[in-house]
């Protein structure tokens, strides 16, 4: 950070709003005239500009680049100058003038542009007035806040929309058509609302409070507002200080001072966006996500995706700077990756111009050492992984020796004399209805065995289509078998149903668990499958059979089960319980001797029990099993996710305080056999916690890309889920309600309801953009796209 400028007023201006724009900035001196000064040459003589009898106590420049419009307010007048055009007439000694555009507003304390430069609103008390930039008009006035309005922001992609923030905690978006509210929020925070920043790419808006609150909202064509998130400084710079493992600003200091003990509130003085410009393939690309923060003590930079800090710029880790605590911001973007700040002392009469290099400061390095979810070298000879299981040979009976028993004739069958059936009254009896088929049977069957795609380009679920009711025990978890045709649902009765895709007929039903079923799990073969219950007990079943073919309980494990599947291509059982990862061999053999009716045949072998750092019980697992995957992530009952790379056998990675709560549910993005994905897709993951949202997280960097709060999840484990196609995720929530968002966007798509208690877990089919949702009174829904109508639901062509 440098700085260009310092300047000593005869008065304080802690609190005015000061001009500055790409090629100038503009102070107050002597409290009625201006001193206009050029940002790259700052010792260049200004340009004085006189014209206003009261004390100047705004002042703002347009968003063109040519002309250079200012508009500053006084008591008295509101006037727009032509900065070039002022210039010229002071050069030719002449004085330099502007236009009068309102008289007598009262103190302005905000002065704003629209994108066109053609209309200007101005503050003052608790009314808004829209005045026109070229003449003295008063377009008009808006009065609906209830104490003073602190900012007004024109919307850039639509101009006739003005979005206000006021000392009355609420904000309001105004139609400037019909001089109406189009919404008004209710009360934020019970400090006033200073800012208010609008981020064109999303269509969001962010208004942020004196307390340092940010909300970011949503403002579709209807303008009603959603919540996407909210942010709150002071939380957002303890991450980022325990994640970068100081409390201290100041590098190698562990202890703080009794100075730095003290708390200072953090405002929301000005926002804008930290973008920074890269160039790839002679085409730039930036990030738009980022905003950068001008508070009290420094900037702030955000990112919107994640709600996190990136990095923090403090006044007093620049001792070269004249200024330590900030009154008032003014920031202006520039194109070649630097950025200007026009900053007021808060409490000495001091002015100064900052310049700073985004490429400086561009965040946090990613954490730990980057993984893949793809296995890149085989496993290592003393992997685990390496571990096989002895099959016993299959029960054949004992062939026993001495003569066999011929039969009485030579051939192996003989003809019925037929003295047993009715006699025949019928000599012959043509077939007069045959008809020819131009292929067989077999042929037309094979037909069946084509797989088909998942439709990459389909819209999200979101029309009801069908609905089942298992009973009023919880559907604790949801997952269709890998062709999409069945679906296993583990109930809080400790009994497991297994359903068609189209949830007709009656389910066949599963007993032996003494407790709720935690999770369910299909094989990749679908031969087989497994439920894990609060018993501490598994189970895997086969098709046909009422009764498991292996049972793993009896004091195994020590803790309930909080997750099993099948891993590594079946050729593994995957469990947590405790603070240990259990890792089973086993074979599955169904024959049964019919005198040792009841002795199972089936085996199981533990290849390695792994436990996590500080042995903390785990809460959430999740791994790969559709493709060879090293990789398997756990979530710890100490907030922290832990990533075990089970081809070593070790904790790879952790990353520390992941959510605010601890993490009940982790799911990776598997896709399915029907869809293809970009590889990098393959390493994204998501995480759900009670009262902390969900976040997605890239296992390269092991950083938060991006949080989604629109749903609501205050108590109970709402599970999430990422559609085959990679650009849809569904939540459940508590608001009776399944929310299914873009996983490029924050806010949600759509919000399915129709449900008549908290929805507790979600699936996607595998084959058709389906979505299945499961609620807390056991009722089960199916949702569609909106054209649904032409999606077929027989999934007989996907094996």
């Amino acid at each position: 950070m440098l700085e260009k400028l310092s300047l000593t007023c005869d008065r304080l201006l802690s609190h005015r709003q000061l001009a500055c724009c790409h090629g100038y900035c503009g102070v107050p001196v002597h409290g009625k005239d201006m001193l206009i000064y050029c940002n790259v040459d700052t010792e260049k003589k200004p340009l004085l500009l006189t014209g206003h009898h009261g004390e100047i106590c705004a002042m703002t420049f347009g968003k063109g680049s040519r002309p250079v419009l200012l508009c500053s307010a006084s008591a008295d007048y509101v006037i727009v100058w032509d900065i070039e055009r002022c210039q010229r007439r002071t050069q030719e000694g002449k004085v330099a003038a502007g236009i009068v555009i309102g008289s007598l507003l009262g103190e302005v304390v905000n002065l704003s542009f629209c994108f066109s430069d053609e209309r200007v609103a101005a503050c003052s008390g608790s009314t808004v007035y829209i005045l026109s930039s070229k003449k003295h008009e008063m377009i008009s006035t808006l009065k609906r806040h209830l104490a003073p309005v602190t900012s007004a922001e024109f919307c850039p992609w639509n101009k006739d929309v003005l979005v206000t923030t006021s000392e009355d905690r609420t904000f309001k978006v105004w139609d400037l058509k019909t001089e109406s509210v189009c919404y008004q929020s209710s009360v934020l925070s019970a400090s006033p609302l200073l800012s208010v920043f609008f981020l064109e790419e999303n269509r969001h808006f962010i208004t942020g409070s004196t307390d340092g609150q940010l909300w970011c909202f949503s403002l579709p064509d209807d303008h009603k507002c959603h919540l996407v998130t909210k942010m709150d400084i002071e939380k957002m710079e303890k991450r980022y200080q325990i994640h970068h493992g100081t409390v201290s600003h100041e590098e190698g200091v562990t202890e703080q001072s009794c100075e730095e003990n003290m708390e200072t509130s953090k405002p929301v003085l000005k926002m804008a966006l930290y973008s920074l410009f890269t160039d790839d393939s002679n085409e730039h690309a930036k990030d738009n996500s980022r905003i950068c923060i001008g508070s009290t003590d420094g900037l702030y930079v955000v990112d919107l995706a994640s709600s996190e800090l990136l990095t923090a710029i403090y006044f007093k880790d620049f001792t070269n700077l004249s200024i330590t605590m900030a009154g008032s911001w003014t920031i202006s973007r520039e194109s070649d990756n630097s950025m200007f700040l026009l900053v007021s002392s808060l409490f000495t009469p001091s002015v100064v111009l900052l310049e700073l290099s985004l490429c400086d400061h561009q965040g946090t390095p990613p954490c730990g050492n980057g993984f893949s979810v793809f296995s890149s070298s085989p496993p290592l000879p003393e992997s685990p992984l390496n571990a096989e299981l002895k099959k016993r040979e299959a029960m054949n009976p004992k062939k026993k020796g001495g003569i066999k028993e011929q039969p009485l004739v030579f051939h192996s069958k003989v003809r019925s004399s037929g003295y047993t059936s009715t006699p025949r009254r019928k000599m012959f009896s043509p077939k007069t209805n045959v008809q020819k088929n131009s292929f067989s049977k077999k042929a037309h069957k094979k037909t069946g065995f084509l797989l088909r795609d998942y439709p990459a380009d389909s819209a999200a679920p979101s029309v009801p289509h069908s609905h089942q009711r298992t009973g009023n025990k919880p559907v604790n978890c949801l997952q269709y078998s890998g062709d999409g045709k069945q679906i296993l649902c583990g109930l809080g009765d400790s009994s497991v149903l297994l359903y068609k895709s189209s949830l007709t007929g009656n389910p066949t039903v599963y007993t032996g668990h003494d407790k709720p079923v935690s999770s369910v799990g299909w094989s990749l073969n679908r031969q087989w499958w497994l439920s894990a219950s609060e018993d501490q007990s598994l189970r895997i079943w086969t098709h046909g059979s009422p009764e498991p073919a292996i049972i793993m309980g009896d004091g195994m494990f020590s803790k309930p089960i909080r997750s099993a599947q099948f891993y590594y291509l079946d050729k593994f059982i995957l469990l947590a319980s405790g603070p240990s990862l259990f890792l089973y061999l086993y074979n599955v053999d169904v024959t049964r001797d019919d005198i040792k009716r009841y002795h199972q045949r089936s085996a199981v072998k533990l290849t390695g029990s792994f436990t996590t750092t500080q042995a903390t019980d785990i809460t959430a697992m999740s791994a790969i099993n559709d493709f060879y995957s090293h990789i398997v992530l756990v979530c710890g009952s100490d907030r922290s996710i832990q990533v075990f790379d089970m081809n070593k056998g070790t904790v790879a990675s952790e990353l520390p305080d992941a959510h605010c709560r601890v993490v009940h549910y982790i799911t990776q993005n598997k896709g399915s056999m029907f869809s293809t994905q970009a590889p990098d897709s393959y390493n994204l993951f998501l995480t759900n916690a009670v009262t902390d949202g969900m976040k997605i997280w890239d296992l390269r960097t092991l950083r938060c890309v991006r949080r989604y709060e629109n749903h609501l999840n205050r108590c109970h484990p709402c599970s999430s889920a990422i559609s085959p196609c990679g650009r849809f995720i569904a939540t459940g929530s508590e608001d009776n309600c399944a929310y299914v968002y873009d996983i490029r966007s924050s806010s949600f798509l759509h919000k399915l309801q129709r449900h008549s208690d908290t929805v507790l877990s979600v699936t996607f089919n595998p084959a058709t953009p389906e979505l299945l949702t499961g609620a807390l009174d056991g009722n089960l829904r199916l949702f569609q796209p909106s054209s649904g109508a032409s999606i077929s639901h027989d999934t007989s062509a996907a094996v």
